[in-house]
């Protein structure tokens, strides 16, 4: 039996960490799915087309350790700008959505338009303030030099090319349930966030 959870939000929301939760706490399958398009430009980069590499996509290609390095997110970024990639894609995402026994995805079309008919669609969101801090913390202790000013420029940008691009722009689905993380703590989210599925669920 299947049961899909899509989890939309911008940058810095919560969401990855929410859908990771949520996947774990009621045993169903999680896929970020930013990971398809890096996974797709790591096996161009090893020598694929783009459209075959799309189109032949597996699941144990998206658990590489090597899709976060500079270069895949390069090739992740040229991948994506193909139509015919895209549409591959999104069969990918839609037949991992309606798998045996649960599943969790999370990006920023998957209410909207890779799962409309999902069971239960949370828009995880936060002040831009505020995601624009975490990822700052998250940067610095990674060791990047950036200021809190740039980092909240570059959420600010990115956040108005997500939704105010023609094709699948960032927003909610009309009947999600918007989730701001602004002042929860992650396990708060979480209960929150569960606490709406077993609603459904029921």
């Amino acid at each position: 039996m299947s049961f899909t959870i899509a989890i939309d939000g911008p940058a810095a929301a919560g969401k990855g960490t929410l859908s990771k939760a949520v996947a774990a706490h009621f045993g169903f399958a999680h896929l970020d799915t930013g990971l398809l398009y890096r996974a797709t430009g790591r096996r161009v980069l090893d020598g694929l087309d783009p459209v075959a590499a799309a189109e032949s996509l597996r699941p144990e290609d998206l658990d590489r350790d090597d899709l976060r390095t500079p270069e895949v997110a390069d090739a992740a970024s040229k991948v994506a700008a193909i139509a015919e990639v895209r549409a591959a894609l999104v069969d990918f995402q839609r037949a991992f959505a309606r798998r045996s026994g649960g599943a969790v995805l999370d990006g920023r079309d998957i209410g909207t338009v890779i799962c409309p008919e999902a069971e239960v669609k949370l828009f995880v969101t936060a002040s831009a303030e505020v995601r624009a801090e975490r990822r700052y913390l998250e940067l610095t202790g990674q060791g990047h030099a950036v200021t809190r000013a740039q980092v909240l420029a570059d959420v600010q940008a990115r956040d108005a090319r997500d939704s105010e691009r023609a094709t699948a722009p960032l927003k909610p689905a009309a009947d999600a349930v918007v989730l701001d993380t602004s002042e929860l703590s992650i396990e708060a989210a979480v209960a929150r966030a569960i606490a709406v599925i077993e609603a459904a669920r029921r």
